[in-house]
This record gives structure tokens, sequence and C-alpha cells, in this order.
């Protein structure tokens, strides 16, 4: 497992580093044949666009290592309202309540250890899986007819004007916007410190909720789980790099991205050649291989909620 130790040099390399952003304003739908999140791709564009924000991020990170340590939530529970904005041009994207609450229901199996398959953690990994004891609660559905097909990951459809739906109160409320996003991502999110007025995540309606059989294997709704892990702050286990570090100590080092659902064990080549945690929900497996969060994890997650975090208007 791996150990944290981050210099001030290493926070600003962190969140210093910008890919090119090539997607296009408007994407075009393709087939899915792997599960893609777009949210690396976007928090470098957004690197780019406003230098200030790897500032509020490294502060934000230097936070969460610290309180990874010494904070405790006590006598606290954190409960997320959840703000729903769907936005559709086909009668099929516009999902009905009970799809949308699907999902809220699966939120909180899944950050509750009521998951069918928590029990199914192997014995090596059954040690670091966790029960984040977070929840859920669907507080209101926004919903838009459009004449647009596909939204990209622009954040287009985070802003009233452009012909998409303003957030809700980002800061104590979770939005979720449930669109055809297109170019084969499934959702993106926007981590802790971004602007807030695009704060959040977003969802193609294929993959929201339990969407039917016609959209496995993304159809158990774990592509927002994976969404809301990034919004509260939990990276890719590999680290978005080859042997790359997601600043969690109890989860093996990947040597990149893991998709359909690998027989276990499935060992990294990397130091130490480790058996690689691919049931973890911040991995890329198919919705039936990802069923667990990690102790690490979910310090990783209370630590934003703690006084002085970066949603600690969520409230403890």
């Amino acid at each position: 497992m791996k150990k944290i130790i981050l210099s001030a040099a290493a926070f600003m390399m962190l969140f210093s580093c910008q890919n090119d952003q090539t997607e296009s304003a408007e994407l075009t739908t393709n087939a899915i044949t792997k599960r893609g999140c777009a949210t690396q791709e976007v928090l470098a564009a957004q690197l780019a666009a406003d230098p200030t924000l790897a500032v509020r991020m490294n502060q934000i990170e230097a936070f969460t290592q610290n309180a990874m340590l010494t904070g405790r939530i006590v006598n606290g529970k954190v409960e997320i309202p959840v703000v729903v904005n769907v936005l559709y041009n086909t009668a099929d994207e516009n999902i009905s309540t009970a799809q949308i609450q699907s999902q809220i229901d699966i939120l909180n199996d899944d950050f509750n250890g009521a998951n069918s398959e928590y029990n199914s953690v192997p014995a090596l990994f059954d040690g670091d899986k966790s029960n984040v004891g977070i929840s859920f609660v669907l507080e209101t559905i926004n919903r838009k007819s459009t004449k647009k097909r596909s939204w990209g990951t622009r954040d287009v459809m985070k802003n009233g004007k452009r012909g998409g739906i303003d957030a809700t109160s980002p800061d104590t409320k979770l939005n979720m916007w449930v669109c055809t996003i297109g170019g084969g991502i499934l959702g993106y999110a926007q981590f802790p410190g971004g602007n807030s007025g695009t704060d959040g995540i977003a969802v193609d309606s294929k993959y929201f909720g339990l969407s039917g059989s016609t959209n496995a294997p993304y159809n158990l709704g774990r592509t927002a789980t994976h969404e809301v892990g990034h919004w509260m702050n939990l990276r890719h286990i590999w680290g978005d790099a080859t042997c790359g570090n997601d600043f969690v100590s109890d989860t093996p080092t990947h040597n990149t991205a893991n998709y359909g659902i690998p027989a276990y064990p499935h060992y990294s080549t990397c130091a130490g050649n480790p058996v690689e945690m691919t049931m973890n929900y911040m991995d890329y497996t198919d919705d039936p291989g990802m069923y667990m969060f990690t102790n690490g994890q979910k310090s990783r997650m209370d630590a934003i909620f703690l006084s002085g975090g970066a949603r600690a208007a969520f409230g403890i």
C-alpha cells in the first residue's frame, strides 16, 4: 500500500499539469465500448482558464491530507440534498422520476455499504472496505426541453443563458445534470475548489440510475457513484498516470484504468506487483464490477465536510 508524502512543490505539480482539451463544444454521440469519465480533462481545461484554481485546490489538498491524519467526524452525519436537472431533446432523455429516484437509492446503498455486492469484496481487501456513511436526499427535479442533441463537456448544460439549467444553491446542494453528453463520455464531475456556478456532476441520461438492460454494462447507476466520488475529492484509483498516486494510502498502485470485469486476482506490474483493487468505484470497470470504497477514501471524503473543509457548508 502507498504512503502519502506530499510537499508544497508536489501539490503545485499535481494541479499545474495541463492536458490538451480536444473536446468540441458539442460532441457527437458514439457507441460506448469502454467507460469514459471526462473529469480529469475538464479539470485540465478549468486550470488553463483560471490560474487561481490550482492555488485553491492546493490549499484543499493540504487541508485534506492534514484532516485525514487528525480530523474526526463526531456525532455528525452528512446528508446531501440533491437537485437533478434534466435536459431532454427526446422522450427517452426525459427520464422518469422513478429512474431518478433509483439513482438516489443506488448512491445511498453504495455510500453506506448496503449494495448487494458489498460482502463479495475479496478477503485481501475486506479489512479496507468502508461504509462511508454519507446519505443523499432527492430535493428537486428540474426539467427543460431543448433542441440540442448533445452537450459536450464544457459545462454548457449548466448555463441557463446557453440553453442549459443554472445550478441551484451549489454551496449547499449537489446539482446533477442529466442529458446526452456525447463523445463516448458517460459522465464527469467538478472537484472541490472550482467555480460554484458549475459545481456538481453531469451524467448521460442513458446511464443514470437503473436504466435498463439495453444500456448494459453501465445500467446499474455506478457512473453517478464514480462521479460523486470525484465531487467529494477522490481521484481515479490509478492516479491518472502509469503507476500514479490517488493520494489514498490503502488503495494498491494500479498500472492504469481497468475495463470490463477483470478476473481476480489482477496483478499490477508497478512496484511490488500488488493485486489491483479493480472493484473500487474509482476504477473504470463495468457497473457490476465496481462495488467498494476504502477506509482511506472515506477519510478523504470526510475531510471536505469538516469545519474549514471545501464543502463544510453541507454541515456536520
